[in-house]
């Protein structure tokens, strides 16, 4: 039992530090699209925050989600007094973040890069 529960307590740690990997800045195009998407994430445990920016207008976020080496967030845009959500999800791997979204129920994909 004193085994099991310190791999558990390695998982947890090893978790905790890989959920870091994804602080700092991010920049992608939308697929299909010509416009660049930017991003700055920061993780604490598994609860992600950050900024999108899209053509020089920045949105906060706050209820994001980390599990693993996958996160899900949602951006919240004021579109003339109506609120429109975009639901976001993406898979970290290294340097890059594959991920999908959904506005108003069109989904679309975005290939973000770590800027350096």
């Amino acid at each position: 039992m004193k085994y099991f529960m310190l791999v558990i307590g390695i998982l947890l740690l090893a978790g905790s530090a890989f959920c870091a990997d994804i602080d700092g800045k991010w920049a992608g195009t939308i697929t299909g699209m010509d416009m660049t998407v930017n991003f700055t994430f920061k993780a604490d445990g598994n609860t992600l925050s950050g900024v999108h920016a899209v053509n020089g207008q920045e949105t906060a976020f706050k209820d994001g989600k980390i599990d693993g080496a996958n996160i899900a967030f949602t951006v919240k845009l004021d579109m003339g007094g109506q609120e429109m959500k975009i639901e976001h999800k993406g898979v970290l791997s290294g340097d890059q973040i594959k991920m999908t979204y959904d506005m108003m129920g069109q989904p679309g994909e975005i290939i973000l890069k770590r800027v350096k």
